[in-house]
């Protein structure tokens, strides 16, 4: 069988069926918590709100189903984040050694188990404290952080023009969205239709399918020295000076550089997460109430956000640098999150799209920043450090954030929303300091890397 190198397919149907069962998750666990606190059943409707006949007596025991759900998702995400981080930083750097597969199939893996132990517990009506366990075994494999650092390191492998390398990360991140957009809606009929065990079921084998794909299909883009059968001691050691010389080889500036964009990438992706992590909550809560159909409408607005996103990396990078490039896409997410603190009906919720339309530019350019300073033997390392980081900050974020609204949601469900813009101007600031320290546009790159001369003969800049 001819194996080919294309980890879009990969990504897309990884990005299909996991964005399938994504809103289902917070729905499911509603729901269940729903029916052992009020010992009734949820009220499914198909109108725009359920909120209009509410009585005080249902209203405060909708903000104590609220709360409860936000700290299961607070232990859930908590259960989730140190072997993730382990697992992320260990496979994705090891993948300079031993190829960029083993940072994607881990995952596919990992994600199959998780589908089908919620569809164990959906069918057979099991513990709903099972779920927790189940997230900490798809930690074990690595999850989306090694997922996203692999192909990454995938696409760094291949590409040898910078501008192409922006563009093909930006496919990626705009593939990721707009196939979560397309499952989220799909998934709206799906359930008010057929309920949670057949979309589970439809996930699992189309994450069973993508891992053969993957397996079978998908060519590998490093070359692998099987004459070296190194302990695993060794391997280790390897791995952790890969991760060091990032930091330890190159020139004063090149470093602060590196750690600079590492840190905004990081603090942007805790603001992002933030603001992300509670949605679907905040639109069943009052005064949206909205039912499953409407929350899937909700996800599939998303979908033009993501095409805007690529659109404006791609028309942007013509006529601008790179850093007012992330400054537009910061802006972009401050006055969507500000917008989302005061949206009280569904009209308001849906027009938070259109500020919103370039939230997604920020990561792949910052990416393609890094990517560019560091020399085709060290990428593995550096998108390990970087997927580490953004896992470690959208953890903790996802973590902090429904502690928050778990102590919030009684008096101002909003808060949340308020208190993500107000956070966005930490990664403004780190970029302004980023500015001052160093420009960083396509000119720069090789100034920074003829600063250093391992790695400047190790990957010759590209003119």
């Amino acid at each position: 069988m001819k194996r080919l190198y294309l980890i879009e397919p990969i990504v897309a149907i990884y990005a299909f069926a996991g964005c399938m069962i994504s809103p289902l998750v917070s729905q499911y666990v509603y729901r269940r918590l729903w029916l052992e606190i009020t010992n009734s059943s949820y009220p499914v409707s198909d109108d725009t709100s359920r909120c209009a006949a509410n009585s005080s007596n249902h209203t405060s025991q909708q903000k104590e189903v609220q709360k409860a759900a936000s700290l299961f998702s607070m232990y859930s995400d908590l259960s989730s984040m140190i072997p993730s981080l382990m697992v992320t930083l260990l496979l994705v750097a090891y993948s300079d050694q031993r190829g960029r597969k083993i940072t994607i199939i881990m995952p596919l893996i990992g994600s199959l188990i998780y589908t089908l132990s919620f569809l164990a517990v959906s069918f057979f009506e099991l513990n709903l404290y099972l779920l927790i366990a189940a997230s900490f075994v798809n930690a074990l494999f690595g999850g989306i952080g090694t997922m996203l650092g692999g192909c990454f390191s995938y696409i760094a492998d291949l590409c040898v023009d910078d501008k192409q390398k922006t563009l093909r990360m930006a496919v990626v991140e705009m593939m990721i969205g707009l196939l979560a957009s397309v499952a989220s809606f799909s998934t709206g009929y799906f359930l008010h239709v057929s309920g949670f065990n057949w979309p589970f079921f439809t996930s699992a084998l189309l994450q069973m399918v993508n891992l053969l794909c993957a397996i079978f299909i998908l060519e590998e883009t490093r070359v692998i020295d099987r004459s070296e059968n190194a302990a695993c001691c060794r391997a280790l050691q390897k791995l952790a000076f890969g991760i060091y010389n990032l930091f330890a080889g190159g020139s004063s500036r090149t470093k602060w550089v590196l750690l600079l964009l590492i840190v905004t990438i990081s603090s942007l992706s805790f603001v992002n997460t933030g603001g992300l992590s509670i949605i679907t909550l905040y639109e069943l809560n009052e005064p949206l109430c909205w039912s499953e159909i409407l929350i899937g409408y909700g996800s599939a607005a998303c979908a033009p956000i993501l095409i805007t996103s690529f659109l404006g990396v791609y028309l942007f990078s013509l006529c601008l640098s790179n850093k007012a490039i992330v400054f537009i896409g910061m802006l972009s997410i401050f006055i969507s999150r500000l917008m989302t603190a005061f949206a009280k009906t569904t009209l308001m919720m849906f027009l938070v799209t259109i500020p919103a339309m370039f939230t997604s530019i920020p990561f792949p350019v910052l990416r393609s920043m890094m990517s560019k300073i560091v020399s085709k033997s060290e990428q593995g390392a550096l998108f390990a450090c970087v997927a580490f980081m953004e896992n470690l900050s959208s953890s903790v974020s996802a973590a902090v954030f429904s502690r928050i609204y778990a102590d919030t949601v009684a008096w101002c469900p909003g808060f949340v929303f308020l208190l993500s813009a107000g956070l966005c101007l930490i990664p403004l600031s780190l970029l302004g300091i980023l500015r001052c320290v160093h420009p960083l546009d396509s000119n720069d790159t090789q100034t920074l890397l003829s600063e250093d001369g391992t790695k400047a003969s190790d990957d010759p800049p590209v003119s």
